[in-house]
């Protein structure tokens, strides 16, 4: 199938490595145009130079933190000379673990900012663009805690519920405009991040990582942990021609572990 991708040109954040770095990889391998941006340039470059030749002129590193309103303004101002974006992939970094009854009002304020705020900021500055062009995808990476909230998650879960929230309303829009707006919920997929969340649990407990790594897929009925390209390649859907009736939507990669339906 086409996904009708040769030519747009889409901004992956969060890229350096995990779901960002592999949803980057998957949308060059489809013949878009991709900036992919994080704050380590130096994991951005080991991954683009070990991409095939062909790929690799599409993909250009982009420095950006977004915990820095002045990182996120440069960025923006530098894409909108450059003629805007056709797609944006929202993605950050989780929060750190802990309780509800832990978190700190600055840890809110902090983390709202970086994971969300920020997101929204840029899209704001972006999105004028596809509307002009009367094409556009936005596809917001959460967590499958925004429908069964993770235990010890508790920053995670609150703000990414804040992005689905944000994602929805700007999906109604829009839509008209031919931008689609859509969330994706990633269950356990198997990245550093889960591999610190394990560890983080095996500290906790006193156990091995191995030990909450079995128990953890045995509450998902596929029965192991998902690969990132299987998460990157829903999201490269979203993000393509073929999904230009899908908008506002939550879509789940998860192996079946959300039981509600």
């Amino acid at each position: 199938m086409d996904l009708g991708l040769s030519g747009k040109r889409a901004l992956v954040l969060g890229a350096s490595r995990g779901l960002g770095a592999t949803i980057a990889q998957s949308l060059a391998a489809e013949g878009a145009t991709v900036i992919a941006a994080a704050r380590n340039q130096e994991a951005l470059a080991a991954w683009i130079a070990a991409l095939p030749t062909e790929q690799r002129g599409r993909v250009s590193a982009a420095k950006l933190d977004l915990a820095d309103i002045a990182s996120v303004d440069a960025l923006a101002k530098q894409l909108i000379t450059e003629g805007g974006v056709d797609i944006l992939i929202g993605n950050s970094g989780g929060p750190p673990p802990g309780e509800a009854r832990e978190a700190k009002r600055a840890d809110w304020l902090t983390h709202f900012e970086a994971m969300a705020a920020n997101l929204f900021h840029l899209v704001q500055q972006l999105v004028p663009g596809m509307t002009e062009r009367g094409w556009g995808r936005i596809v917001s990476i959460v967590s499958s805690g925004i429908e069964q909230p993770i235990p010890r998650l508790a920053l995670s879960n609150g703000i990414r519920a804040a992005v689905v929230g944000w994602s929805k309303t700007l999906a109604a829009e829009v839509a008209s405009q031919g931008v689609t707006v859509n969330v994706v919920l990633p269950g356990r997929i198997h990245t550093e991040r889960v591999d610190q969340l394990d560890d983080a649990a095996a500290n906790r407990t006193g156990s091995s990582r191995e030990a909450v790594s079995k128990a953890s897929i045995a509450t998902i009925p596929a029965g192991r942990y998902g690969q990132p390209q299987e998460f990157a390649d829903v999201v490269t859907f979203l993000a393509s021609e073929r999904a230009s009736y899908v908008t506002g939507a939550k879509i789940r990669v998860d192996g079946g572990l959300i039981r509600g339906i």
